[in-house]
């Protein structure tokens, strides 16, 4: 499979500066590589066979399934003989930043006739789900890219489906070739750009090896200080892996530990919404595909955070951050600056001060707690919290809209699992709440009241809307203080790897509310009516 561009592509802007590493910045970076190799972030040869492996498996089995379909169709038996599918890894995998315990996201391109609501999500995942080696299989036709969620001998995979106007797809077919893209839909764009982004970022970087490096870096960083979450309106791995390319661009001839600390103190400086690009933004008038550009497009001129990807038709990657998650981003890049300095100072050493873990439950006192319960298992969870997780960041907006900004918003992107009992098992999001830092504290006694039950319930309805909600799955948001968090939260936040998290700060510095919002809870037990129909506005009103 050839990925040859079959166009000319010319890089955006020109570098910063084109000065190279000393040797004290070589051995600076060998210290970061130390670092990551410590941290476990490379994985074993024994796992990278696995993935190997777990690859040429699903190859034979998507190989199958497509000939299966030529012989349904009543193609010739030299055709079903021919027939196939192309399993092309994208995302990490194919950028070469994978780890330990990372997924595989990969694309399957299959021949005309084998459609995508049908044939790939029905037949294909009856195939999966009646082999040994597949488990947690969990297909999501509904998302804004679809994709079958699974794991393969342990290995989680991501597989996201792509028809080409094509009887037979040739092995070497060129993913690059703009012609693919004649006549196909959104989403089968959208399916594709995974690997078509993936091989113009390595195209556009001057050096391979320090962007890899670089962008392992910011990736542990981002998941060790909670903004590593495209789902939660954080940035995702194709946000970062542009944003440390265009780093790349800006300083070509730069070692990890020169791009490391150029990179926050670039983006810390960032003039956004000015998008951030690898290329100029391209139009094909021929194909006439959606492309992200604010200058023609009023919509896009919303978008708050824009970074574009490089690959034909472009899109912007953070479409989901919004005013909260914007603020936590900023933050957090501004600590990372600020972090860099320090290590600069010591003369590039004590590089694990810039990934230590933001304490989430030690900045704030007061949350709202989102509770996903269903009575049907881990997998049937699995689904559920997915599903409310995707709404988390509806009720961060809904709340900052409806306090005036008068209470912030700061989403934790992971979910806490209580023990299940029996097939009830439940999983919490939190959402800390605290309020301007520049806001004027009130009197002793005068904290201010926010009446969050209408917030809430419109919240809860919004999540109920869920196309395949059925009794069992239900869904509770309440305010809890600090000191009320569950057991099930504490024991993983007292952890010694978080022995810090519930570490208050001197004298309320942390800028978090100790007002008590008034919410509402719901789930289909207590608003469900005799028809097993899903709630409507029967919500249970907890003060708190």
């Amino acid at each position: 499979m050839s990925m040859a561009s079959s166009q000319p592509k010319q890089m955006f802007g020109e570098p910063i500066s084109l000065v190279g590493p000393t040797a004290a910045d070589l051995e600076s970076t060998a210290e970061l590589e130390k670092l990551l190799h410590e941290a476990g972030l490379y994985e074993s040869p024994e796992e990278s066979a696995l993935r190997e492996e777990v690859l040429r498996d699903l190859q034979a089995i998507v190989d199958r399934w497509v000939k299966q379909l030529a012989f349904q169709h009543g193609y010739p038996d030299a055709m079903v003989e021919e027939a196939n599918a192309l399993l092309v890894p994208f995302g990490s995998y194919r950028l070469g930043v994978h780890g330990r315990g990372s997924d595989i996201d990969a694309l399957v391109v299959g021949p005309s006739y084998a459609d995508r609501d049908y044939d790939f999500f029905v037949v294909l995942a009856g195939a999966l789900a009646e082999t040994e080696a597949v488990t947690q299989l969990q297909p999501v036709p509904g998302a804004h890219v679809p994709v079958m969620k699974l794991r393969f001998r342990g290995v989680q995979v991501d597989l996201v489906y792509a028809n080409v106007d094509l009887a037979v797809v040739p092995r070497d077919l060129d993913l690059g070739d703009r012609s693919l893209l004649r006549g196909v839909d959104g989403v089968t764009a959208r399916s594709l750009n995974g690997v078509r982004v993936a091989a113009e970022i390595l195209r556009l970087v001057p050096d391979a090896a320090a962007f890899r490096t670089t962008l392992r870096c910011v990736k542990h960083w981002a998941k060790a200080r909670g903004v590593y979450s495209n789902v939660s309106g954080f940035l995702g791995g194709v946000a970062w892996a542009v944003l440390v390319a265009r780093v790349c661009q800006l300083y070509p001839n730069a070692a990890p530990s020169m791009l490391v600390p150029r990179f926050f103190k670039v983006l810390a400086q960032w003039r956004w919404p000015a998008p951030v690009m690898l290329r100029d933004i391209e139009h094909d008038a021929e194909l006439g595909l959606p492309v992200w550009d604010a200058r023609r497009n009023p919509r896009d001129r919303a978008h708050l955070m824009p970074v574009i990807t490089p690959a034909y038709p472009c899109m912007n990657c953070t479409y989901n951050v919004s005013p909260a998650t914007q603020r936590v981003i900023w933050e957090q890049i501004q600590a990372g600056d600020a972090a860099c300095r320090e290590i600069a100072a010591t003369a590039g050493r004590g590089w694990e001060a810039l990934f230590r873990p933001f304490q989430f439950f030690g900045a704030h006192k007061s949350y709202l707690q989102v509770d996903a319960t269903v009575a049907g298992g881990e997998d049937e969870l699995r689904e559920w919290k997915g599903w409310v997780e995707s709404r988390l960041r509806q009720l961060v907006a809904k709340v900052e809209r409806d306090t005036y900004g008068e209470l912030l918003c700061h989403q934790n992107p992971h979910a806490y699992d209580a023990e299940p009992h029996g097939l009830h098992c439940t999983s919490s999001f939190f959402v800390g709440l605290s309020k301007p830092q520049q806001q004027q504290q009130p009197p002793p006694g005068q904290q201010p009241q926010f009446d969050l039950r209408a917030t809430t319930e419109e919240f809860l309805q919004d999540v109920y809307t869920y196309g395949f909600w059925r009794p069992g799955l239900e869904v509770a948001v309440k305010h809890v203080r600090r000191k009320d968090l569950p057991p099930y939260v504490m024991q993983k936040i007292r952890s010694p790897n978080n022995s810090h998290e519930l570490k208050r700060k001197r004298g309320g510095d942390d800028g978090s509310s100790s007002s008590s919002p008034s919410l509402s809870s719901s789930s289909p037990s207590s608003g469900e009516d005799d028809s097993g129909r899903r709630p409507i506005r029967r919500a249970k009103v907890h003060a708190t």
